[in-house]
C-alpha cells in the first residue's frame, strides 16, 4: 500500500513538472488517500498484536 501511494506521488511530481496539473493534482490526491489507508491499517495491525 505504501509503495503505490509512493508511485502515484512521483507521478504526481513528474506530471507537475511536465505541466500536467490535471494529472499532477489527481495522482497527489491518490497517493495521499494510499497514505491514509496505509496509516489507518498500521494503527490497526500494531493495536491487535499488542492485545
Amino acid at each position: 500500500m505504501l509503495h503505490y501511494a509512493l508511485v502515484f506521488l512521483v507521478v504526481a511530481i513528474i506530471a507537475a513538472v511536465l505541466g500536467f496539473g490535471g494529472i499532477a493534482g489527481t495522482a497527489a490526491w491518490i497517493a495521499q488517500i494510499l497514505f491514509v489507508v496505509f496509516l489507518i491499517l498500521a494503527i490497526v495491525s500494531f493495536v491487535r498484536r499488542k492485545a
